[in-house]
C-alpha cells in the first residue's frame, strides 16, 4: 500500500477550477508511474512544462521551499537539510532526489496559475491603453486614459510616467515594459 500523501501545505491556495484540477492531475499522474501519490523533484520541471510552465532554477526552488514548508520556522535541521536537498534537486542543482506529493504540486501549480493570471489581467490593462493596437503607450494613449478618469495631470507629468517605464529610450511603453512597471508598483 502507498504511503499517505502529505497534508496540504499551510499556506493558502489560490482557487482552482475543476478543469484546472484536472489537467494539474493529468500531468502529476504522467510522473506518478507508481502511484504513490509522489513525483521525483527532477521531474517537476517537465510536469510544470506539460501545463504551460517554464521555470527558472531559482523558481523552482522558491516553489519547492513554498509547498514543502521551508524557510524558517522550528523544524529540525536535519528536515532543513533534505528540503534544502529536494530544491536543489528541482532546480537540477544535485542534492538528494526528494519528492513532492500530489498537494504540494497542486499548491504550486495553483500559485503559477494565479501568477499567469495576474500577468493575463495586466495584459488587458495595457489594451486598455493602447486603443490602435500598436503593441506600445504613447503619451496621448496615457493623457486620453488620464482624461477619461478624470486625472488633472500635467503633460510633464505623464511624460514623467512614460519616462520612467521605458526603458528601451523609444518614447513609448512596450508591453514588457508596462508588466515591469506594475510588478514593481504592485498593482497587479
Amino acid at each position: 500500500m502507498p504511503p499517505a500523501p502529505a497534508p496540504a501545505p499551510a499556506v493558502a491556495t489560490p482557487e482552482l477550477t475543476k478543469d484546472q484540477l484536472e489537467e494539474i492531475r493529468e500531468a502529476f499522474d504522467l510522473f506518478d508511474t507508481d502511484g504513490s501519490g509522489t513525483i521525483d523533484v527532477r521531474e517537476l520541471r517537465i510536469a510544470m512544462r506539460a501545463l504551460g510552465f517554464e521555470p527558472r532554477k531559482e523558481e523552482l526552488r522558491q516553489l519547492v521551499n513554498n509547498a514543502t514548508g521551508s524557510g524558517g520556522g522550528a523544524s529540525s535541521s536535519a528536515n532543513n537539510a533534505s528540503t534544502a536537498n529536494t530544491a536543489a534537486a528541482a532546480a537540477g542543482g544535485g542534492g538528494s532526489s526528494g519528492v513532492v506529493t500530489y498537494a504540494q504540486f497542486v499548491h504550486m501549480m495553483a500559485q503559477k496559475m494565479s501568477q499567469r493570471d495576474s500577468r493575463e489581467e495586466m495584459l488587458k490593462a495595457f489594451v486598455l491603453f493602447d486603443t490602435e493596437g500598436t503593441g506600445k503607450i504613447s503619451f496621448q494613449n496615457l493623457k486620453r486614459v488620464a482624461m477619461e478618469l478624470g486625472e488633472n495631470m500635467t503633460d510633464a507629468e505623464l511624460q514623467e510616467m512614460i519616462d520612467e517605464a521605458d526603458r528601451d529610450g523609444d518614447g513609448e511603453v512596450n508591453e514588457e515594459e508596462f508588466l515591469r512597471l506594475m510588478k514593481k508598483s504592485s498593482l497587479y
